[in-house]
């Protein structure tokens, strides 16, 4: 991962797609959009087929050793890749590919605090391997599915990413007690009307003191992501000190 960016540095984005117009998509609304014209942050999607090298715009070709689809030409992403890299030296070098490292909370902060990234999204049936080898991309999967192409998968780490940048979101805390960020689920939100269809809000979220719904907070945020997600439960467990979870999930009447 490259070196963190100054704190008031514009994060630079730069997606190379063979559908340039699905972008800003969403991002150009709502916090990301209001980012992006402040000069918070900024994206420019870039068409592989400016770097195709015949009269037709070829960016694919048959796949070697025969089989369905189409593969994307390692020479005309290559010269994309670098044109990309030259403009955005230093920053991550992304490619979305089911065969990836698993996108989660830990990647987007680090890609949040590097400054930028540019992302590679592939089409048909993938990339030429020989590109993958002969550049330093990180392969990074949004889950375990397949997409029509890596567009999508763009779209959601960016805006994972934007919403973390100083000035995005109206209140800092807001990020630093969502999901993932310490390793649990969010804990229960709650609203007016005091009573909705017979349900009540808890009691101890209007009790006023601060200490004891925090530690309601973690201990219903324990509980929720050691029924849901054990994984991240089992992560979470390994992580901490057995005394330190034993006193906080202890303090919650």
């Amino acid at each position: 991962m490259p070196d963190a960016a100054g704190p008031n540095a514009c994060w630079q984005a730069r997606v190379l797609t063979l559908y340039p117009a699905m972008f800003p998509g969403p991002l150009g609304q709502s916090l990301a959009g209001r980012a992006l014209e402040r000069g918070v942050w900024a994206l420019q999607a870039v068409d592989i087929r400016d770097y195709a090298r015949d009269k037709h715009r070829s960016v694919d070709d048959t796949p070697a050793g025969g089989g369905p689809g189409m593969v994307m030409r390692a020479d005309v992403l290559a010269a994309a890749v670098d044109d990309a890299v030259a403009a955005l030296p230093g920053k991550a070098l992304i490619y979305f590919s089911p065969r990836g490292r698993r996108m989660d909370q830990g990647l987007v902060r680090q890609l949040a605090d590097a400054g930028g990234a540019v992302m590679l999204c592939g089409r048909f049936e993938g990339v030429d391997e020989r590109l993958l080898e002969a550049r330093p991309i990180e392969q990074v999967s949004l889950g375990d599915f397949v997409l029509s192409g890596g567009e999508i998968a763009a779209l959601a780490l960016m805006d994972a990413v934007v919403r973390l940048l100083p000035g995005v979101m109206g209140e800092a805390e807001s990020a630093i007690e969502e999901s993932f960020s310490a390793g649990l689920l969010e804990y229960p939100q709650y609203t007016r009307p005091m009573e909705w269809e017979g349900r009540s809000i808890p009691e101890i979220l209007l009790s006023g003191h601060h200490a004891r719904i925090a530690d309601w907070r973690r201990a219903m945020a324990e509980t929720i992501t050691a029924e849901r997600r054990p994984d991240l439960w089992d992560a979470y467990r390994r992580a901490r000190p057995s005394q330190d979870r034993r006193g906080r999930r202890g303090k919650t009447d």
